[in-house]
């Protein structure tokens, strides 16, 4: 007889954990795929909105481009990538606001000056007004000899038609207006100011009520103080100096409105 061929053992394959292995790395694989992918995106959109802040600013007058760098490379901003991105991208716009808030003040203060150089060619000329810039803003500088007779408070008739085109610009313009009295070291005693501190304030106190009554700027634009001798612009010993210290300042601030008294009052110093 023919002798049955045996048939082989099964053999057990130990290799079958090599599939799970595949697909478990398959599907990690995928899973960082979604989490570079999902990254990827939030960085496009930080890009462009980075590249759109650096746009703005550029056009504000800002960043400059680089000159000296190869490819003339703009400057960027550097998105902040720590857990508060938030608020530190707050806090950029705000500071861009702010930039743009500034240099719209500048192009405002600047037409202003302009503005005001003009309408008062005449008495410039007659060293009547002047004009410069200071940190708390524009000042005009209205002189004793063009609007006050000497130890008057009373405005000069003919002053009025100078008044009349400085008004005329402050109602174009929003900024408030601080309006100073200032004199000489002479010292004054009459029957009306008792000295130099109550003269420059009535000199700014009157020239504050014209704006209001007769020129329609609103009254909470304004405000007066008097610094009697104390804060001179030229040397009160030559009769020149005197002259240019005895005057009315309006102070045209950078601030829109003066700042709202405290409800507590006045704190001592």
């Amino acid at each position: 007889m023919r002798e049955r061929r045996r048939k082989p053992a099964a053999q057990v394959n130990h290799e079958r954990w090599l599939v799970s292995y595949a697909d478990f790395v398959t599907l990690l694989f995928a899973f960082f795929v979604v989490l570079y992918a999902s990254a990827q995106i939030d960085k496009q959109r930080a890009t462009r909105l980075s590249d759109a802040i650096n746009s703005a600013f550029e056009q504000l007058g800002i960043f400059e481009k680089d000159n000296h760098k190869p490819g003339n490379v703009e400057p960027r901003i550097t998105l902040p990538s720590s857990p508060n991105a938030g608020q530190d991208l707050s806090h950029w716009a705000q500071l861009g606001r702010e930039q743009m808030g500034a240099d719209q003040r500048k192009q405002d203060f600047n037409s202003m000056r302009s503005e005001l150089e003009r309408a008062l060619a005449t008495e410039i000329k007659r060293n009547e007004v002047a004009l410069h810039l200071e940190a708390d803003g524009l000042v005009v500088s209205l002189r004793e000899i063009g609007f006050f007779d000497s130890g008057s408070a009373a405005i000069k008739p003919g002053a009025e038609p100078a008044l009349a085109r400085i008004a005329k610009i402050l109602q174009e313009h929003p900024y408030a207006v601080r309006i100073e009295g200032h004199t000489d070291n002479v010292p004054i005693h009459t029957s009306q100011f008792a000295s130099n501190w109550e003269l420059s304030t009535a000199r700014a106190t009157a020239l504050v009520r014209t704006l209001v009554e007769q020129h329609g700027i609103s009254a909470d634009r304004l405000s007066a103080a008097g610094y009697a001798e104390f804060h001179p612009v030229a040397s009160n010993d030559t009769a020149k100096g005197r002259q240019l210290n005895r005057r009315v300042d309006l102070v045209i601030l950078t601030s829109a409105k003066p700042p709202a008294p405290s409800q507590s009052g006045r704190s001592n110093p």
